[in-house]
């Protein structure tokens, strides 16, 4: 079945399954690969992108359901790696073998799109259900800190300008 798509600002057509997960439809089809397959249960959190803004896991959720809403991949938050999660993240070398990193950022972005300044337990919260085999929690949750001072530093300084 045909589908018209709207990932990362483009639309893109594709002619697949119904019921294909969005996982493979972003990866096999559109060459989308920064997108990972964890377990395919949607437990690990690696296949996470976001759907409306909203997180959702990949590889449990239908191309059919996704309709005309917005998809949002890892490699639509910046094309330079500029984006303020991105950045903290490189700044604090949170990823060891990096393969859950993706899912892990999309999640930080949907939690400080809601929760601009998030505690610890916000944190954890919401980043509950995304697996690190390596275990970089810790850094994680810095860099999730980083983003939030990075996005409110921008911010004022924006506001300071009169670009807001």
């Amino acid at each position: 079945m045909k589908y018209t798509l709207l990932v990362n600002g483009k639309s893109r057509s594709v002619d697949v399954d119904a019921e294909m997960p969005l996982l493979w439809v972003l990866r096999d089809v559109l060459g989308l690969t920064g997108t990972k397959y964890g377990c395919g249960v949607a437990v690990c959190g690696a296949c996470t992108v976001h759907v409306n803004g909203e997180p959702v896991r990949s590889c449990q959720t239908p191309v059919a359901s996704v309709g005309r809403a917005a998809v949002t991949t890892i490699e639509g938050l910046s094309a330079d790696g500029s984006h303020p999660v991105q950045r903290a993240w490189s700044e604090l070398d949170v990823p060891q073998c990096g393969y859950c990193q993706a899912g892990q950022i999309m999640s930080a972005v949907a939690l400080l799109n809601q929760k601009p300044k998030p505690t610890d337990d916000d944190i954890d919260n919401a980043m509950n259900g995304n697996i690190c085999r390596c275990a970089t929690y810790i850094r994680i949750r810095q860099a999730i800190h980083k983003a939030a001072a990075m996005t409110t530093t921008n911010t004022q300084v924006a506001a300071q300008r009169g670009e807001e």
